[in-house]
């Protein structure tokens, strides 16, 4: 029998888009606009700026929801690829892993292109909350509590981000509210110096008032004080330290990115945004879910030879503060470092669960191209149930051993 090798390729990631976040609910800008559509949106914008890449090229369209139902549920990655005009030869399928949904198409697909089989693929994620709340039409086994597999509160994501505080007690509440507001006020910077706008697709949205565009997040509060989060109700628990001030808030919207091998990527003529140099998942505790980036972290530092001191820049998924805050505690790095999230986060922007991945990674990609001197960066989250992943990425821009 021939035998055949596969030699492992370099993985980049292209391109990445996303559409303006929405506040979820029937105010919500995309209150009457179809999940599916807004992940179109994206895929069509990517083909736009990348006006080299034949659609056929593309080897496979990955696309995560945490709520799998309706217009997010029939294999969104392949009626989106449809839906989007590229060929019919392309297929595409759907995958969930709650928060890390965009995250794990990224990883997914880039293991298939670092194995050779994929060239070019197209990963990204979508939640359309106003629509599909988590964990709707969801039916967890009663064998969760009944056997005390975990702690009620595991459940809620709110109660376990009260129970992180318990485990942090050096994290008050008025260190959360701290980190709020400067979420708050480097998301604010980052959009008048036209970094968020870049990142954009403009979605023509429907109301009972008539058309629309959205051209920028709807959930940022430019201006919040800590005196305004003083006086926000704790609904996870009496005298709790968890607030929608302190939180990301429920959200509508939907990311996608270009990946390919890096030799597809110079044939093909498509710009390097950076490229991957390893990844890991790792279960923790569902009651504490928030500590998840930590074990991820150490897990892929370990497999990469790197440390955290090699890390230049951080984009960490703000679902909660205290679980950034916990993240950066643990690996000794200040509250205000400015490597953290410099254009702010998720408590101003929003989160909508599946798509965060790819957010964050597109934040980066341009982070990096502004910072020659960084030569390494990772993008990292807290996942329900009780995970966290991170991708450790390199800067194609770097300019240390010149």
């Amino acid at each position: 029998m021939a035998s055949t090798t596969t030699t492992q390729r370099n993985v980049v990631f292209v391109d990445g888009v996303r559409t303006p976040f929405g506040k979820a609910g029937p105010k919500g800008i995309y209150a009457e606009t179809r999940a599916d559509d807004l992940v179109v949106k994206t895929i069509r914008e990517l083909l736009r700026r990348n006006p080299q890449l034949d659609p056929a090229r593309i080897d496979e369209v990955a696309v995560a929801a945490t709520t799998q139902t309706g217009d997010q549920g029939l294999t969104i990655g392949r009626t989106a690829a449809i839906l989007a005009g590229l060929p019919e030869t392309v297929p595409g399928f759907a995958i969930d892993r709650m928060c890390a949904g965009a995250m794990t198409a990224v990883t997914t697909t880039a293991s298939g292109i670092g194995f050779g089989q994929y060239d070019v693929v197209i990963a990204g994620g979508v939640e359309h909350m106003g629509r599909h709340p988590m964990g709707q039409g969801a039916d967890p086994n009663p064998r969760f509590l009944a056997d005390k597999l975990v702690d009620p509160s595991a459940l809620v994501m709110g109660n376990t981000a009260e129970n992180l505080h318990d485990r942090f007690p050096g994290i008050t509440k008025a260190r959360t509210d701290a980190y709020a507001v400067a979420s708050q006020n480097k998301f604010d910077a980052a959009k008048k110096a036209g970094y968020i706008a870049e990142t954009l697709v403009p979605v023509a949205t429907r109301s009972a008032t008539g058309w629309g565009l959205a051209t920028e997040d709807e959930p940022p509060r430019p201006g919040t004080t800590l005196e305004d989060l003083a006086k926000l109700k704790t609904p996870f628990r009496p005298a709790g330290r968890i607030t929608a001030g302190n939180a990301a808030g429920l959200n509508d919207g939907a990311t996608a990115c270009l990946l390919a091998g890096e030799d597809t990527a110079r044939e093909l003529g498509l710009q390097i945004g950076m490229r991957m140099v390893g990844f890991a998942f790792q279960g923790v505790d569902p009651a504490v879910m928030g500590i998840g980036p930590v074990p991820a972290t150490e897990k892929v530092l370990a497999r990469t030879g790197l440390t955290i001191d090699d890390i230049g820049l951080f984009e960490i998924n703000e679902a909660f503060a205290v679980q950034v805050l916990a993240f950066l505690e643990h690996f000794g790095i200040d509250d205000d470092d400015p490597r953290v999230n410099q254009w702010g986060g998720a408590i101003a922007c929003g989160h909508p669960l599946a798509s965060s991945g790819v957010r964050l990674m597109t934040q980066l990609s341009r982070q990096f191209a502004r910072h020659p001197e960084v030569r390494y960066g990772l993008t990292t989250m807290c996942i329900g149930l009780g995970m966290g992943g991170t991708v450790i990425w390199e800067n194609p821009n770097f300019e240390g051993d010149k």
